[in-house]
Parts: C-alpha cells; sequence; structure tokens
C-alpha cells in the first residue's frame, strides 16, 4: 500500500493532479472562515439545534460561522433532484438530452448549475430571514439592500464552489462536488471526537475505566460499520452475456463472452443525502415560527420531524428504501441495456433476448436494491442506535451516512488512481 502512494508522486501528471486537488481543497477550508457582512456570528455559536448541525456536517463548519460558503453546495443538489425528475418524460426537451449521450449530458449540466444559482439565490433569502427571525439580532442590519447583499455573498460563495468542484473533475483527481463534500465531512471529525471524548472524560464525575470501554466500543463499531460499508459498496453481480459471431467479407467478429456488473447497491449514497433533505426540511421551516412554551403546529411539526425522533426516523428508513429504486433505476434503465444488447448481438444465456431480457434485469435489480436499500438504511440508523446507548450527543448521529460519503469518495477515488498508475505500468492499490 505504502509503495502504490509513493508511486503516485513519481508520475509527473498523476503528481500535479493530486498537488492541485489538495491547493482547492485548501482554497475550500480558507473559505469556510470567510464571514458574510452584517452577521452578528457570536449568536450561531451557541446554537446546537439537530438540524443546524446537521446543515452544518456537510457544508465542513461554514454555516455556524455564517461564511461565504454557509450554503455549501445544497442548492445544486437540490437542482440535479428536480433535473432528474423533469428527465424523466416530464420535460420532452430535457428527456432528449438524457438520450444524446455526453453532449445531451453537457447541456443538462449547464441547466442544472443556472438551476442551482436560482436556488440558491432564493434559499439564501429564506435561510437568512428564518434564521434571523429565529435568533432575534443575527442580522446587525435589517434594511433590504442588506438581506440582499447577504444574499448575492452566499449565492457567490455557492457559485465559486461548483466551480471549484468542476476544476477538481478537470485538472485534479476525482469528482470534484463529492469530493468538497468529504472534505466538509472530514473537517468536522475532530470536533466530533473532541465531544465525545470530553464527555467520556471531561465531566466532572467521569469514570476512566468506563470511560476507555465506551470509546474502545465506539471505535468497533466505526471500524465494523467502515468493513461493511466497504464490503457492500464494492459488492457485484456479473450477468454473463454471450456475443453471437457476425461474418463480415472474409473476417469474423464477436463470439466473445462478457458480463453486466450489477452493483447492490448502485444507488451510491444519494439516496441518503436525499432522505436526509427531506426529512430535515419541515422541522427547518418550522423552526423560523417557534414559538417557546407554547403549544402550535410549528412546535409539533419541529419536534416530530427531527431526524432522530420515532415519525421522523421512521420517514427517513421509508425516504431511503424509495430513493435507493428510484435512482437505481434512474441509472441503470433495464429496458434500455436490453435493447443495446441486442442490437450488438449480445444474449444472456437461456434467455430471449428483448423482452425476456428486460425482465430478467428488472427482476435481478428489484432482488439486488432490496438488499442494497435495507443495507443503506441499515448504515443510517445504527448511529443513532449506537448515539442513544452510548449517550453521544445528536451532531454525532448522522456518523453512518458521513461514513458512507466519505468511503464511497474515498473508493471512487482510488479507483481512477489505480487506473492511472496500471496504464503507466505501476503496481495499484489491489495487487
Amino acid at each position: 500500500m505504502l509503495g502504490s502512494f509513493s508511486n503516485i508522486f513519481k508520475i509527473g501528471d498523476l503528481r500535479r493532479k493530486v498537488i492541485f486537488t489538495l491547493l482547492m481543497l485548501v482554497v475550500f477550508r480558507i473559505g469556510t472562515h470567510v464571514p458574510v457582512p452584517n452577521i452578528n456570528v457570536s449568536l450561531l455559536q451557541g446554537n446546537e439545534s439537530n438540524f443546524l448541525g446537521l446543515l452544518d456536517t456537510f457544508s465542513g463548519g461554514a454555516l455556524l460561522k455564517f461564511s461565504i460558503f454557509a450554503m455549501g453546495i445544497m442548492p445544486y443538489i437540490t437542482s440535479s433532484i428536480i433535473m432528474q425528475l423533469l428527465s424523466m418524460d416530464v420535460v420532452p426537451k430535457f428527456t432528449q438530452w438524457s438520450k444524446e449521450g455526453e453532449a445531451g449530458r453537457r447541456k443538462i449540466s449547464q441547466v442544472t448549475r443556472y438551476g442551482a444559482i436560482v436556488l440558491g439565490f432564493i434559499q439564501s433569502l429564506g435561510m437568512t430571514y428564518g434564521f434571523n427571525r429565529m435568533m432575534n439580532g443575527l442580522v446587525t442590519d435589517t434594511s433590504i439592500s442588506s438581506f440582499l447583499l447577504i444574499a448575492l455573498t452566499l449565492t457567490a460563495g455557492t457559485a465559486f464552489l461548483l466551480w471549484l468542484g468542476e476544476q477538481i473533475t478537470e485538472k485534479g483527481i476525482g469528482n470534484g462536488i463529492s469530493i468538497i463534500i468529504m472534505a466538509g465531512i472530514v473537517a468536522n471529525i475532530p470536533s466530533g471526537v473532541k465531544v465525545v471524548y470530553d464527555m467520556q472524560f471531561g465531566a466532572p464525575n467521569a469514570n476512566m475505566f468506563f470511560g476507555i470501554i465506551n470509546i474502545l466500543l465506539i471505535l468497533v463499531a466505526v471500524i465494523a460499520l467502515i468493513v461493511g460499508i466497504i464490503y457492500m459498496q464494492q459488492g457485484i453481480r456479473k450477468i454473463p452475456v454471450q456475443y453471437a459471431k457476425k461474418v463480415v467479407g472474409r473476417k469474423m467478429f464477436g463470439g466473445q463472452s462478457s458480463h453486466i456488473p450489477l452493483k447492490i447497491n448502485s444507488a451510491g449514497v444519494i439516496p441518503v443525502i436525499f432522505a436526509v433533505s427531506l426529512v430535515m426540511f419541515p422541522s427547518t421551516i418550522a423552526s423560523f415560527w417557534l414559538s417557546s412554551g407554547e403549544e402550535g403546529v410549528a412546535n409539533w411539526i419541529y419536534t416530530n420531524f427531527q431526524i432522530n425522533s420515532p415519525l421522523g426516523m421512521t420517514l427517513y428508513a421509508l425516504m431511503i428504501i424509495g430513493f435507493t429504486y428510484f435512482y437505481t433505476f434512474v441509472q441503470m434503465n433495464p429496458a434500455q441495456m436490453a435493447e443495446n444488447m441486442k442490437k450488438n448481438g449480445g444474449y444472456i444465456p437461456g434467455i430471449r433476448p428483448g423482452k425476456n431480457t428486460e425482465e430478467y434485469i428488472t427482476r435481478t435489480l428489484y432482488r439486488l436494491t432490496f438488499t442494497g436499500a435495507i443495507f443503506l438504511t441499515a448504515i443510517s440508523l445504527l448511529p443513532f442506535v449506537f448515539g442513544k446507548i452510548f449517550g453521544l450527543p445528536d451532531s454525532i448521529y448522522i456518523g453512518g451516512t458521513s461514513l458512507l460519503i466519505m468511503i464511497g469518495v474515498v473508493l471512487d477515488t482510488m479507483k481512477q488512481i489505480e487506473s492511472q498508475l496500471i496504464q503507466r505500468h505501476y503496481q495499484g492499490f489491489i495487487k
């Protein structure tokens, strides 16, 4: 493994990509400390509500500093969800672009970026107004021009992050947007470790022996989660495909065997991110109208739609399962796979080409996706169970989702580095 890492820096082009990516992440971390004008940040520092802690996790600590990157790339994620839904025979033009290959994907990406900027501006206005209502005095100047300045600053920060992600994808290594999300999560690990340490050893009546036992149990649980995530993320089902022989002139083509690799979890961590965003949305909106010590609709919504409440957790699990099926079949279209296979003279042994092949792939995908959905749900909910057992704070509850994102991004990045090492006749990470 160490030899493989040293090989990265022996290749000039790969070394430049890795260094460029690291420098862009340094720029990202600097931006999380650049404050937005007319904001009293000290009011946010003492706020430990669930939804703020969750959003702060994905922004790398930028939200509780109300920096220029406070919104992170959440507007882009929202825009991507909307575009995917509209591309499913809702808007004919978008559907047409989705079938045009690389050129169509570029057009969809461009519209997604424009949509992210529009959504970012709307979200920044709502977030600033809502937070100021929830924490009176957060905005030091409440004039319209001040709110517009704050919204434009936050939107510019999101736009810059999108540009930064594209630069990493183009000139660095890995998927830029995913790496920025991972960098935000990694940046919060030290504070999470400190919170756990203070809970186990910092209290006046803390028991050293039981504190050590709890820490060891937490470490074992985290390692088990990591191993389970890697095992499931790498798991695939290979469907054999045989190609018929073709004779063109005096030459014979085809006749080779291949396979279709269907992953157990084709959707990755996208369903979890979607589910988190939707479950937390009602409580986020309701928090702007909370009335302390009173019973009301806003208070009920805020209490019951927390991600660690029984109702919120149930909705969270159901949404993960639903989004896993949705996103898997958006990415892996059985009808299109069967049609392409038929055009190229391929068939699955024992299965007729065409409709039968489509039904076979669909059945297989349903079974694999069920396993993947249960896996994602279990990984996402286990931290809540461990949090209750060990008395961990709410900010630690998102650990399962964070691990999913980090491991997914690391595995994808390692695969890219692996392929480039092998192309240059160097040994990769996998022996």
